[in-house]
């Protein structure tokens, strides 16, 4: 599909739709988003705001994390205050390792990292006491990512959204997709509880319900939902000034395993508050807090800063992440529908990869040369058409 004046239909109000939405209102193309319920208040608003390279090996998804992490900045200039509404902040990444053998393992990640060309700097124990005063010193190794930010995900998504709607792009809430109708092999319309929505592309970026939606729509995708929950504390002093997770992060974001993964995740906000995170569990839509997970994420948090231990939590809240099972998304046209497209299945680092996606998604929907190669994200791979898993 080349040109604009395309009518585009976005089904996915949260930031990888509303970055989608944000890069075809701009090429001219008449964008309409479609959501069940109001846009960012489900998966998005649930999220703590990474934009991360830290965390990625080399490969298909740390060069759409580069990508990313080069938009964010373009994406945010601009108007006066637009990096205060997204919260934007460049404050980099800490990793730590505990023991021995996180440390070498630890030494060698970051060492294939500076070979993809990310930024990985080891740290002293000197170095480090001076970036994290209230670490721990039972540290064995530090690596200082400094391209890791972060964004409070709401506002992220917000600003994403209006700049679609200021580009002429048109939101409508509260109208979830029933079904979808198809002529030829190619989706035409989309039937909703409002009626019927009519356009030559649709892009499914429904999150963690991309899966289902997708199904809804007649061309499945094994985009499955994994929980994850995070604590709170009340605004405290200064206390944390980077975003600084052990090294067992990577493994339990890259951990296939159904049961519960736990790895301390600690970084403040702009309000003071200290987010502690972080969880991965496969419970369906289960959307129950389970006081034990909660533990499990303050034991390990205290192992990094033992003086939060009298930090007063305010609140605690869990979400859904969408999964698939070789941790790439899925961004591309489907095979098998004709007019249909996906921007899904990003897990924990979609407020990250969000902007890349839409540049990406947008660029292939144009007929673009596309930022990075496309390739390993295309649908018709067996983890998303649901062949292994």
């Amino acid at each position: 599909m080349r040109g604009s004046g395309a009518r585009v239909v976005v089904l996915g109000a949260g930031i990888v739709g509303a970055a989608c939405a944000r890069e075809l209102a701009l090429a001219g193309c008449a964008v309409t988003v479609v959501d069940r319920g109001a846009p960012a208040e489900a998966t998005t608003a649930h999220g703590e705001g990474n934009v991360l390279v830290s965390d990625k090996g080399p490969g298909p998804e740390l060069e759409l994390a580069r990508l990313s992490r080069r938009l964010w900045p373009e994406v945010l200039a601009g108007r006066t205050g637009r990096e205060q509404t997204a919260e934007w902040d460049p404050k980099g990444g800490i990793v730590v390792a505990t023991t021995d053998d996180g440390a070498a393992e630890l030494e060698r990640f970051a060492a294939s990292q500076r070979a993809a060309g990310v930024r990985a700097e080891p740290l002293d124990a000197a170095a480090l006491a001076a970036a994290e005063p209230h670490l721990t010193r039972d540290v064995t190794a530090a690596v200082a990512y400094p391209e890791d930010a972060q964004v409070q995900p709401a506002g992220a998504a917000t600003l994403l959204l209006g700049d679609a709607l200021r580009a002429g792009a048109e939101l409508r809430t509260g109208c979830e997709v029933l079904g979808g109708v198809a002529r030829g092999g190619r989706i035409t319309g989309v039937r909703t509880a409002l009626g019927p929505v009519e356009g030559d592309a649709f892009i499914d970026a429904a999150g963690p319900w991309a899966g289902e939606l997708s199904a809804r729509l007649g061309a499945p995708v094994a985009v499955r939902p994994r929980r994850g929950e995070a604590l709170v504390t009340a605004p405290l002093p200064p206390t944390v000034f980077h975003k600084v997770y052990d090294a067992g992060y990577v493994g339990a974001v890259g951990s296939g395993a159904g049961d519960l993964r736990v790895s301390a995740v600690v970084e403040a906000t702009r309000a003071g508050t200290i987010l502690l995170g972080s969880s991965r569990r496969r419970a369906g839509f289960d959307d129950r807090l389970r006081p034990e997970v909660l533990s499990a994420i303050a034991r390990k948090a205290l192992r990094l800063f033992p003086g939060l231990a009298g930090a007063p939590v305010m609140r605690a809240y869990g979400g859904f992440r969408p999964y698939v099972d070789d941790h790439l998304p899925v961004v591309g046209p489907d095979p098998r529908l004709d007019g249909l497209w996906h921007a899904a299945g990003h897990e924990g680092a979609g407020i990250g990869l969000s902007v890349g996606t839409g540049r990406l998604l947008a660029d292939l929907l144009l007929g673009r040369d596309p930022p990075v190669e496309p390739a390993p994200f295309r649908v018709d791979r067996p983890a998303v058409l649901g062949e292994i898993g």
